[in-house]
C-alpha cells in the first residue's frame, strides 16, 4: 500500500506515482504519497485504537492502581459519563476550530493532548477528582482525533478545488454518509468508543449517498456532485478497514502491556499499570509528531493556522466554492431544525428506524469495551483472585491479575474481530428484504438479545475450565453474538437513516410538483407533517433538506444518551443488583428494536396489501 510506495521521492516519479496512487487507491490526484500514508495509518488506525485501550484498561487502574476492589462498575460508569458529556460538546468545537486552525493542527492536538491525558491518568490517586478531570483531558483529545477522521476524508478524495476546504465541522464525508454536515459535526457518530463505530463509514448504504452528501458541503450546494464519483465512500471503506485494525492493534499490544511488565521482578502491580500507560503515551506523542510532519501542505488548507484562528487574518472567502465561508447562511433557527428532525422520528419510519437503531449501536459499543473488562475484572476479584494490595510484587498476586487483563482483551478482542469480518455482510445486506421483513436487524437484534442474555450466566467468562470454575469455548460464541448484535445495529440503523434522509432529496432532485404526485404517496403526508408550518411544497422541501444536518445530530445525541443511561444506570445496578446488570439492559434494548422493526416491516405490509 501507500507505506512501499512513498520512499520513490525522485520528482521526476511523483506525478506518475500521485496518478497510480489516485488510480488504485481512492485519493486525489494532488494528495501525495505520504498525505495517504498518513491518513491512513496516522489518523485512521490510531484514532480510535487510544481510546479502545483506555476503555479496556480503566478498570483495572482502579482496582490494581488505585486499590479499590468495590463499586467499581459505578465508578467505570461515571468516567464514561463525563467522557460522553464532554465529546457531546467538543466535537462541535473541534469542528469549528479545524475551519480556522486546519485540520493538520487539530488532529496533532488532539494525539498531544491524548498522551499528556494518559500520563495524567496513573498519576490520579483518587478517583474525584483526578481520574474524573484526567478522563475530561483524555476526551478532548479523542474527539479531536476523531473528529478529524471525518473532516480530512473530503480534502483527500477532492479532484477539483471544490468543498475541498474539509470543512471540519461540517465533516463533509462524515461517518454515517447520510448525515450531511450542519454546522454541528454529526461528527458524534464517529468512530470513538470501539472498532465497530468506524464501519459507520464502511456500511454507508449506497455509495450515491454518500457521494451526494459529501459533496453538498453544508448549504446543500451540490455543485460537485458528479465530479466526487465514488471517491469518498471507497475512502470510507478503507478508513473503516483501518480504523478496525487500529483496535486491534490496541487490543494485540497495548493492552497485554500490563501483563508483560509485571511479568518482571521487584516490579508491582501499580508499577505495571503505570508503565504500560507511560508507554501508549509516548506512541500517542509520536503519532502526533507523524502527522505534523505527514500532511503539511494539505490542499485547500493553505493559510489556516494559529493566526487565522485568533483572527489575525480574514477568514479568506477565496478558498474553495464557498463551500464553508465565515458566516453559513441560517435561514432556519436551530431549535426549529432540532424540533423537526424529532418530529421526524415519530412520522417516518426509516428515520424512527435509525434514531432507535442509533440508540442501541452505540450502546453495544460501551457494553462491549467498557463492560466486559469490568465483568471480567469483577469475576476474578470476586472468586478471590488478585485480592492483595496494588504495591505487593508477589509474583503469586500478579499472574492471578495478569489473567484477568488477557482473558479481558481476548473477550473484547473476539466481538471486534467478529464486528470487523461482518460489516461488510452487513453493509450488502443492509438494504434487503425477505418477504417484507428487514433480515439484517432482525438477525442482529436476535443475536444481541440471545448474547446479552446468556453472557452473565455463564458460570465463568474463562474459556477454559480453570480449577472447577466452568468457562468454555462457548465463551467465544457468546462473544461473537455481541460483535455481530452491534455491527448489525450500526450499519442498520445508518442505512436506514440513509433512506429517510434520501428520500428528501429525491423530492428536491426532481421537479417538486409532479413528483408529489407520482413515487411518494407514502411520503407525502409525511413530509407535510414533518413541519406543521409549511403550506407550499417548496417550504416543505427546503426543510426537510436542511434538516440533513439536525437529523444526524439528532442520531448523534440518541447514541449519547443510550451511553449516559448504560454507564450511569448500568454501572450503579452492576454494584447494587447483579454484575448481569449492563448485559440484561443490553438485551431488552435490542428486543425493543426488533418489536419496532417487525411492527414497521408489518405495517408496510398491510399498507402495500390494502393499496392493491
Amino acid at each position: 500500500m501507500a507505506p512501499s510506495d512513498h520512499h520513490h521521492h525522485h520528482h521526476h516519479e511523483q506525478p506518475q506515482l500521485r496518478q497510480r496512487i489516485a488510480r488504485l487507491l481512492p485519493f486525489s490526484a494532488s494528495t501525495t504519497p505520504l498525505q495517504a500514508t498518513t491518513y491512513l495509518l496516522g489518523i485512521s488506525l490510531f484514532s480510535i485504537s487510544f481510546l479502545v485501550f483506555l476503555n479496556s484498561a480503566v478498570s483495572f487502574v482502579i482496582t490494581d492502581l488505585i486499590g479499590l476492589k468495590e463499586g467499581v462498575g459505578d465508578i467505570v460508569g461515571t468516567l464514561g459519563f463525563v467522557d460522553e458529556l464532554v465529546a457531546l460538546v467538543a466535537c462541535p468545537v473541534w469542528g469549528l476550530a479545524s475551519d480556522r486552525l486546519g485540520v493538520r493542527w487539530v488532529a496533532v492536538l488532539g494525539y498531544a493532548v491524548i498522551a499528556l491525558a494518559l500520563v495524567v491518568f496513573v498519576q490520579a490517586r483518587d478517583v474525584y477528582p483526578s481520574l474524573v478531570l484526567a478522563r475530561v483531558l483524555f476526551a478532548l483529545g479523542a474527539t479531536a482525533a476523531a473528529t478529524m477522521v471525518t473532516a480530512i476524508l473530503p480534502v483527500l478524495t477532492d479532484d477539483h478545488g471544490g468543498a475541498a476546504g474539509g470543512d471540519g465541522a461540517a465533516s463533509a464525508g462524515d461517518n454515517g454518509g447520510a448525515a450531511a454536515a450542519s454546522r454541528r459535526p454529526a461528527g458524534r457518530s464517529n468512530p470513538r468508543d470501539s472498532v465497530a463505530m468506524s464501519f459507520e463509514s464502511d456500511a454507508t448504504i449506497t455509495p450515491e449517498t454518500f457521494t451526494r452528501t459529501a459533496a453538498e458541503g453544508q448549504n446543500g450546494s451540490g455543485a460537485d456532485t458528479d465530479g466526487l464519483g465514488r471517491k469518498p465512500s471507497a475512502l470510507a471503506g478503507l478508513v473503516g478497514l483501518f480504523t478496525g485494525c487500529g483496535a486491534l492493534v490496541s487490543l494485540i499490544l497495548f493492552l497485554p502491556l500490563p501483563a508483560q511488565f509485571s511479568k518482571r521482578e521487584g516490579v508491582t502491580l501499580a508499577d505495571a499499570v503505570t508503565y504500560s500507560f507511560y508507554v501508549v503515551a509516548v506512541v500517542s506523542f509520536l503519532v502526533a509528531i507523524f502527522v505534523f510532519i505527514g500532511l503539511r501542505g494539505l490542499k485547500g488548507e493553505e493559510g489556516k493556522g494559529w493566526r487565522m484562528l485568533l483572527g489575525l487574518r480574514r477568514m479568506e472567502a477565496a478558498h474553495g466554492s464557498g463551500a464553508h465561508e465565515g458566516k453559513p447562511h441560517k435561514p432556519l433557527p436551530y431549535h426549529r431544525l432540532l424540533l423537526s428532525s424529532i418530529r421526524l422520528g415519530f412520522t417516518d419510519p426509516h428515520i424512527a428506524l435509525g434514531y432507535l437503531g442509533g440508540f442501541v449501536a452505540r450502546a453495544s459499543t460501551v457494553a462491549i469495551s467498557l463492560f466486559i473488562p469490568l465483568y471480567v475484572n469483577t469475576f476474578f476479584i470476586g472468586n478471590g483472585f488478585c485480592q492483595g494490595s496494588p504495591h505487593d510484587p508477589s509474583p503469586e498476586l500478579k499472574k492471578e491479575c495478569r489473567a484477568a487483563y488477557v482473558l479481558a482483551s481476548i473477550l473484547t478482542g473476539v466481538a471486534q474481530l467478529v464486528a470487523l469480518l461482518c460489516a461488510p455482510v452487513f453493509g450488502y445486506l443492509s438494504s434487503r428484504r425477505w418477504r417484507g421483513v428487514n433480515v439484517p436487524v432482525t438477525v442482529a437484534t436476535l443475536c444481541g438479545v440471545v448474547g446479552y442474555t446468556i453472557f452473565p450466566r455463564l458460570q465463568s467468562p474463562e474459556f477454559k475450565n480453570v480449577d472447577g470454575r466452568g468457562g468454555g469455548g462457548y465463551v467465544f460464541l457468546v462473544a461473537a453474538l455481541l460483535g455481530i448484535s452491534q455491527i448489525g445495529a450500526i450499519v442498520s440503523s445508518l442505512g436506514s437513516l440513509g433512506r429517510g434522509v434520501l428520500k428528501a432529496d429525491d423530492v428536491t432532485q426532481a421537479p417538486v410538483a409532479q413528483h408529489q404526485v407520482d413515487g411518494t404517496n407514502e411520503n407525502a403526508p409525511l413530509l407535510e407533517s414533518s413541519n406543521g408550518v409549511a403550506t407550499s411544497e417548496d417550504e416543505i422541501v427546503a426543510s426537510r433538506v436542511q434538516l440533513k444536518g439536525s437529523i444526524a445530530g439528532v442520531y448523534s445525541l440518541c447514541g449519547g444518551a443510550a451511553i449516559l443511561l448504560l454507564t450511569k444506570l448500568g454501572g450503579y445496578l452492576f454494584d447494587v443488583t447483579t454484575t448481569g446488570a449492563p448485559f440484561y439492559m443490553m438485551a431488552v434494548f435490542n428486543a425493543i428494536l426488533l418489536a419496532a422493526t417487525l411492527a414497521i416491516d408489518l405495517g408496510r405490509g398491510i399498507r402495500a396489501r390494502s393499496e392493491r
